[in-house]
């Protein structure tokens, strides 16, 4: 399975506080069945002042570190960005790393504060299209508004965004709000991709496994394999009827091109 979104970086968030951290939480996404992950770390400024040139280092850093600890893990890096007044700026200025692309526009895994939808989110997404940037929005199940309203999903649905929801929604471990908000996702086909969300072994482990067999049990094995697989390949370059043709060498967000033909 690919992970488009996971905090495993050692102390640059709120994920692991780290390297031995780290490992084992790389460890135990391995051992749930994880071969690729895209790193997310937070992009918040006046809490976690993280930006490309930064999270480039520490991911190649923790690349390094899992190959020498024999972790069959291949990462790629993007960020987890929150809706803030600074992302416009953050974005001209080429700060802000991408999941990949989707359909010629470049993806971008936006997060809505917990708590509300900010006034002007709709603009900001048109403005962010009109520029081929695709929001995906990351876990919108577990958005207090949308848990108070669902129609307040609404209008990223029609605007076309991509959502990202937690595997560990699905199966009630974030409450009965947020499991109901997934189901229903997952009933109209909203959800784009599962992730983990993965911050620490005890309480946010990387579970993304236990989210793909609920989604099998509720929609299918061909729609949860496209979930977990087929989707994120996609949006990392590389398809999944041409994976195997690809030539080595580093694909977006640094995976090795050709390096996910174990995946399907």
């Amino acid at each position: 399975m690919i992970d488009l979104h996971c905090h495993l970086l050692p102390g640059i968030d709120d994920g692991p506080a780290d390297l031995a951290q780290a490992l084992d939480l790389a460890r135990l996404a391995v051992a749930g069945g994880v071969s690729h992950a895209v790193v997310t770390p937070h992009i918040h400024p006046g809490c976690w002042n993280n930006e490309r040139s930064g999270i480039e280092r520490a991911w190649r850093s923790f690349q390094e570190a899992l190959d020498k600890n024999g972790i069959p893990l291949t990462l790629g890096m993007a960020a987890e960005v929150r809706v803030c007044a600074e992302l416009m700026g953050l974005l001209a200025e080429e700060r802000i790393p991408f999941l990949g692309e989707y359909r010629g526009k470049r993806v971008l895994l936006l997060e809505f504060p917990h708590e509300s939808i900010p006034v002007g989110s709709e603009s900001l997404v048109r403005w962010l299209l009109k520029r081929d940037i695709l929001p995906m929005i990351a876990h919108p199940e577990r958005n207090k508004a949308v848990i108070r309203d669902f129609s307040r999903i609404l209008p990223f649905v029609e605007m076309g965004c991509l959502f990202q929801v937690t595997a560990a929604s699905l199966t009630g471990q974030f409450g009965a709000f947020a499991e109901a908000g997934a189901r229903r996702m997952l009933e109209n086909e909203w959800i784009s991709i599962l992730a983990s969300d993965a911050h620490n072994v005890q309480h946010r482990p990387p579970n993304l496994g236990e989210g793909r067999d609920a989604a099998a049990r509720l929609a299918g094995e061909g729609y949860a394999a496209r979930l977990v697989r087929g989707m994120p390949a996609e949006i990392v370059g590389v398809s999944p009827v041409s994976m195997r043709e690809f030539p080595a060498g580093r694909g977006k967000n640094g995976f090795r091109a050709g390096s996910l033909a174990s995946v399907l």
